[in-house]
């Protein structure tokens, strides 16, 4: 296994953030549907780095990108990056980890609260996210090194 150092890290969510950043945010009717007023736009869910904030089976601090297009990426401070997918099904959240197939409940979606809970064979996974600190606005990358 290669050891994940936080250059490596930085190096990984500065990808996903660009990747993030570049696409348009898809329309309301591809990701599930939050409670809301038929009315009002739901939130997305999609396009935006989400940190795990709560959950007894993730760590705190893991990150979750759902890419537009279905890619999945799931980053920890103490892991390598790795990647996986997603998609909607008869409106029913799916996520693709390691060929597996997971059946999601999303419990709740809002601007800054993205709750799941992952139906695996064991017992439920839940999750609670929050939108991941932005880099500051204006801040210039340069090269590795």
């Amino acid at each position: 296994m290669i050891a994940t150092t936080p250059r490596r890290l930085a190096a990984a969510l500065a990808l996903v953030l660009s990747a993030a950043c570049g696409s348009p945010a898809p329309e309301a009717d591809s990701a599930p549907a939050a409670a809301a007023p038929a009315d009002s736009v739901a939130p997305s869910f999609v396009n935006r780095v989400w940190t795990v904030a709560e959950s007894e089976q993730v760590a705190a601090g893991d990150t979750r990108v759902f890419l537009e297009g279905g890619t999945l990426v799931m980053t920890s401070p103490n892991a390598t990056p790795a990647f996986g997918a997603w998609r909607v099904e008869d409106g029913q959240l799916i996520i693709t980890e390691e060929g597996i197939d997971y059946r999601v409940d999303v419990l709740e979606l809002t601007a800054d609260r993205f709750r799941i809970r992952i139906n695996s064979p064991g017992e439920p996974v839940t999750i609670l996210f929050r939108p991941a600190d932005q880099p500051p606005s204006g801040l210039r990358m340069t090269g590795a090194g």
